[in-house]
């Protein structure tokens, strides 16, 4: 017996939407060692005159930019993911913290709702089944949000034909 995929199972359109860091974590921690050699470079003129305290102080931008990172890499850890077949979308989305929602759609039924901005391009893309809006990719650029809609309305175009046999 052959493993045949059923039409209703077929993927349309399958894509996850991951936020964009033009920082490596290894490049972070570089800047880090470099900003914490300037640092004690700053402060040790400072430690000999007996301005002690202002070390203190500069060790706090440390702390603040370290956080920073810290808080900036763990948000990165969001994600969502669209599936569309010929018979639902599904939107995943799971949180920093490992918060996982799912959202299912009858293609037929979903509208996807696009709001622009003339002056920014895409600021929304939503989407809409029975007085429930979600939206989707709200890390995204305007570019990238307007590559997501015009994909997703290709592929709800052609779920709204039904599952192909033959």
């Amino acid at each position: 017996m052959t493993d045949v995929q059923q039409p209703a199972e077929t993927r349309i359109f399958a894509t996850r939407l991951i936020p964009y860091r033009s920082m490596t974590p290894k490049t972070a921690n570089w800047l880090i060692v470099a900003f914490g050699c300037l640092t004690a470079a700053v402060s040790l003129p400072f430690y000999f005159i007996g301005a002690w305290p202002v070390i203190g102080f500069l060790g706090l931008d440390m702390l603040v930019l370290l956080v920073a990172f810290k808080v900036s890499f763990r948000s990165a850890e969001a994600y969502e993911t669209v599936l569309v077949t010929p018979i639902e979308l599904e939107l995943v989305k799971v949180s920093p913290h490992g918060v996982r929602q799912v959202w299912r759609f009858n293609p037929v039924w979903v509208r996807l709702e696009e709001e622009g901005n003339d002056e920014f391009g895409t600021v929304r893309v939503a989407l809409v089944s029975r007085g429930q809006s979600v939206e989707i990719g709200g890390f995204l650029g305007p570019e990238q949000k307007a590559e997501l809609a015009r994909d997703l309305a290709a592929a709800l175009v052609k779920a709204r034909r039904g599952p192909q046999f033959g």
